[in-house]
């Protein structure tokens, strides 16, 4: 049996593919990145509000649980019901397909002839794909699913697995802000709170843009500068109703 040499091109191809770049599983990334954003910003625009508005630490983490957990909760069900649609979508299109490769073959055979043709086949070779995709009805109606409708299978398992994704990362991303709160004064808590939101949502842009496309700094720089903007709108709010102190 032949073994491949330690480095040898293939094998530092292989290396390469499976650990220097490899694919990533892009729709856990995404539920990870919505939950926690979600639970990050909307956790913080409540409790800089209240904090803002009564100086009450107490008042500040009893608003902050309950908001971090019917967030969560609010948040996995629709990540549940969202898949859920996608994948009723997706089968509602792959029927329709079937329904028209079978009553409409010529103008189907037609729409597999523009999509090679667009991709820059011609002549004998473009006649080749189109009777090859052609030939085969879930080969057919595959390519159309994925050219021309720009849809991708999805098992409706998978909703579940998002609801749990995007629920706890809600709850972990919640979590964050509320922590200063724990331990120090309300004043002080506040722009700890701030920063350390600031500071997580960059690691979850700049995360997000390595394992996909972007450049990190960028991505966490303006992950980070529209979460913290979008949760200062709870600190304004909290400034102009600030109650006032009772003597």
């Amino acid at each position: 049996m032949s073994h491949l040499h330690l480095h040898s091109p293939l094998a530092e191809e292989i290396l390469h593919h499976t650990h220097s770049d490899p694919h990533r599983r892009e729709p856990s990334l995404s539920n990870f990145i919505l939950g926690a954003q979600d639970g990050l910003v909307n956790v913080l625009g409540v409790i800089l509000g209240l904090a803002a508005a009564t100086n009450d630490a107490r008042i500040v983490l009893v608003a902050g649980l309950a908001t971090t957990f019917a967030e969560s909760i609010s948040m996995g069900a629709v990540a549940y019901t969202t898949t859920l649609a996608d994948a009723d979508h997706y089968q509602s299109e792959l029927e329709r397909e079937y329904r028209h490769i079978q009553e409409a073959p010529n103008l189907e055979r037609q729409e597999i002839e523009h999509i090679y043709k667009s991709k820059g086949f011609e002549g004998k070779m473009l006649n080749r794909i189109v009777n090859t995709v052609t030939a085969n009805k879930d080969v057919w109606v595959a390519v159309m699913m994925a050219e021309e409708h720009q849809l991708s299978p999805i098992d409706r398992k998978h909703a579940v697995r998002a609801a749990w994704i995007v629920g706890i990362s809600a709850i972990i991303g919640s979590l964050v802000p509320l922590a200063p709160f724990v331990v120090l004064p309300v004043s002080t808590s506040m722009w700890s709170s701030v920063l350390m939101t600031a500071l997580v949502l960059f690691g979850i842009g700049a995360y997000k843009a390595r394992v996909t496309v972007g450049r990190p700094l960028r991505s966490g720089f303006e992950m980070a500068l529209i979460g913290t903007l979008s949760a200062l709108a709870g600190y304004l709010v909290g400034v102009i109703l600030k109650i006032p102190a009772v003597p």
